[in-house]
């Protein structure tokens, strides 16, 4: 995803995005094949997977706003989508995950320098 906001040719910007969506279809199995239908990777409950993809999920939406794009949506990733919102609506993460604005802020300031 850090690809993406250096990428300077549109096209290259395009290639990019479509190799996250291609990753995130990948999720979208694994997913499917971990959880066995229930809320998280691990089943149940927030495991060690969830924690360590749900902590790209802010600098997702940046990308999805700054690009204008959907990256994680209805069509493509239903039960990525799902789980995303579980987790960030889950009492041990929602007062913990960061601001998109404060986010995107943060990645203006980067692209700055």
């Amino acid at each position: 995803m850090r690809s993406i906001r250096g990428a300077s040719e549109e096209n290259e910007k395009k290639r990019l995005i479509e190799e996250v969506r291609k990753g995130l279809a990948l999720l979208e199995d694994v997913f499917k094949d971990c959880s066995k239908g229930k809320g998280f990777y691990g089943g149940d409950q927030i495991g060690l997977l969830d924690i360590a993809l749900g902590s790209f999920l802010g600098w997702l939406r940046v990308v999805e706003i700054i690009n204008g794009v959907k990256l994680l949506d209805q069509n493509n990733t239903p039960e990525l989508l799902k789980w995303a919102e579980r987790f960030c609506a889950h009492s041990a993460v929602k007062d913990v995950m960061p601001e998109t604005e404060r986010l995107l802020e943060f990645s203006k300031s980067l692209a700055k320098g």
